[in-house]
């Protein structure tokens, strides 16, 4: 195994610079920045390999075969770096780093999702130091999972959520603590870090077909019935608080269990910043789950969407899917015993 980093650049506002249409991902802009951010650290910084993706994106652009691709050149690349450093927009970057940490089970090697929301070529940009914090983590072997690395915390990456547009510390994991804090050391949680229980492999595709709906006063029964048609595999609900819908609206809960009927796959999770679906604690959340939707418990939706996308495009029946979406595979959820 070699001692550098690989660091993969799939796009973003940190790669970006000035177009006639504004910031726009260009190949080749990155690179020397990269380069002389490493070799103005005197050492302190790994000896990196750079790549870019052949198309570098914005990221509200990015999609599931995106996902997949990253995945496989992680993969593929695993033996021959320490870590891994990935550059992505900020706008899906929650995504891509809850779909890594499923397509990539048991990697073993550091993988820091990162990014910024200054281009690195301006003077304020806070790409800079982002990049050297994931640097660090990605060369040590402290954090052994896919992590996302945003100001001064590093997150697991399948619990973190963008929560500011447009502030320097754009990510938080409101349900789960911080894996390390960066200060003036960086700062590691050792008793939160998952350990590989086998051996690294890569779940390839292609990724079941899903989506996610918020459930809002007045929600209209048809806006499932029209959404809940082939190709659909999945459906991320999002209850009020507890896990809570309209238990009195008996069109919405017939929807619901009609396409839990016709094998598709409905997790619900809290529309909340911070908790947890508790199922059985309210009457309203009890009668969505008797119409076949299973609890995500304090899955985020961004966690919830790509781990059900890639358990439905491994060929499980929507029962198996059901009751590994209801179990930890990766650090995403938290099962809480009954009261």
């Amino acid at each position: 195994m070699r001692g550098d980093v690989l660091v993969l650049h799939t796009g973003g506002t940190i790669g970006m610079v000035e177009t006639p249409d504004g910031h726009a991902a260009v190949p080749g802009a990155l690179a020397p920045y990269v380069d002389w951010i490493v070799e103005s650290s005197r050492g302190e910084l790994p000896p990196i390999t750079f790549r870019e993706l052949d198309r570098p994106i914005d990221s509200a652009n990015a999609t599931p075969d995106d996902w997949l691709t990253v995945a496989r050149i992680l993969h593929d690349a695993r033996d021959a770096h320490t870590g891994f450093v990935v550059l992505h927009g900020t706008d899906t970057m929650a995504y891509t780093a809850s779909a890594l940490s499923f397509l990539l089970p048991s990697f073993g090697r550091p993988v820091v999702v990162t990014g910024s929301q200054i281009p690195i070529a301006r003077t304020r940009s806070d790409g800079r130091q982002n990049l050297i914090g994931a640097l660090q983590v990605a060369a040590g072997a402290a954090v052994p999972e896919v992590t996302l690395l945003f100001g001064e915390v590093l997150l697991r990456g399948n619990r973190a959520t963008k929560v500011d547009a447009s502030g320097l510390d754009a990510f938080d994991s409101p349900r789960f603590p911080p894996l390390a804090t960066l200060g003036i050391d960086v700062a590691v949680n050792h008793a939160l870090v998952r350990v590989p229980d086998a051996e690294p492999r890569l779940v390839s595709g292609p990724l079941g077909q899903v989506a996610a709906v918020r459930v809002f006063p007045g929600f209209s029964a048809s806006i499932l019935v029209n959404l809940c048609r082939p190709p659909l595999q999945g459906l991320v609900l999002e209850a009020y608080g507890a896990g809570n819908g309209p238990s009195e609206d008996r069109d919405f809960l017939a929807a619901v269990e009609a396409a839990t009927a016709a094998g598709i796959v409905v997790v619900v999770v809290t529309q909340c910043v911070r908790g947890t679906v508790q199922p059985g604690a309210y009457a309203t959340g009890s009668a969505l789950l008797r119409t076949g939707a299973v609890p995500g418990f304090d899955m985020t939706s961004e966690a919830a969407l790509t781990k059900l996308a890639v358990l439905l495009g491994q060929g499980l029946d929507a029962g198996a899917v059901a009751a590994e979406m209801q179990r930890d595979v990766a650090g995403e959820l938290t099962v809480r015993a009954p009261a």
